[in-house]
């Protein structure tokens, strides 16, 4: 889908740019084939409206409808969204209830309607703690879109990066225990092969970080992942991040020089 972006099909996507957006800042050719994104302040936009922190969470939904759709329709191949992290257990109880219940609600809403776009859906993260029907209903989108040819909407709910890699080295060392890995096969072990461990195995690495609310850290987010991709990050708050904010993004990082550590 690269590169078959015509200014018509983008008209269609965006309709009337806001002041300060052009399409022809936009490389229709160079659209982040992978985009991972931290979905970051729907607490402080409820606060700030005097409203109740689970009132920003099903705000945010909206912004994540939006991400989900025009990702697509640009032609992404992977998007991947920060939905849960391990760390977010110690929230309020109610908060937590509230974030499991909307995840549960929204999937099943959305679930038809991205299957006929055809976006397939997977999942990283240790899914055993959540509540049975957020597992389930996240387990049967991913058996429902499973043959789907489109984007892959990679969900992280209840992941840790650091978990992540620690789960990796354990499988190394389990397989060399095993004999099923000599010497020889962990001598040749590279960051290749490693990554080959992690849950993202399947996918290529991201190309562009998006965070939103403005904060500049990685919250143990794709960390080995993330070594070689393009940092964005908005003051927007996430229930604000639109298509706009998505495109200004992509505009961004298309500005950047991506050099791998070598020279220009």
């Amino acid at each position: 889908m690269l590169g078959t972006l015509s200014l018509e099909k983008l008209s269609a996507i965006f309709e009337s740019l806001p002041e300060g957006l052009s399409f022809d800042a936009l490389d229709p050719e160079r659209i982040p084939e992978h985009i991972a994104v931290i979905m970051d302040g729907n607490g402080r936009w409820a606060q700030r409206r005097g409203k109740n922190r689970a009132l920003g969470h099903k705000a945010g939904i909206e912004g994540v409808r939006a991400l989900i759709r025009t990702s697509n329709d640009l032609g992404v191949r992977y998007l991947t969204i920060y939905s849960f992290s391990t760390e977010n257990w110690s929230r309020p109880k109610p908060e937590i209830n509230t974030l499991m219940s909307l995840f549960a609600n929204t999937m099943a809403a959305e679930l038809e309607g991205m299957h006929e776009e055809g976006v397939r859906i997977r999942l990283i993260g240790d899914r055993a703690p959540l509540p049975a029907k957020t597992r389930q209903t996240f387990e049967a989108a991913v058996e429902r879109t499973q043959s789907n040819g489109g984007m892959t909407l990679i969900i992280a709910v209840n992941y840790g990066s650091r978990q992540e890699i620690a789960n990796a080295a354990r499988a190394v060392a389990r397989q060399a225990l095993a004999g099923e890995l000599c010497v020889e096969d962990l001598e040749r072990l590279d960051t290749a092969a490693f990554a080959s461990y992690l849950e993202t195995a399947d996918f290529p690495d991201p190309d562009l970080l998006i965070r939103t609310s403005g904060e500049l850290r990685l919250s143990n987010f794709l960390l080995y992942q993330l070594a070689y991709a393009e940092l964005y990050s908005t003051e927007v708050l996430w229930p604000d991040f639109d298509k706009y904010e998505l495109l200004r993004a992509i505009i961004a990082f298309q500005r950047r020089e991506r050099r791998f550590g070598g020279v220009s």
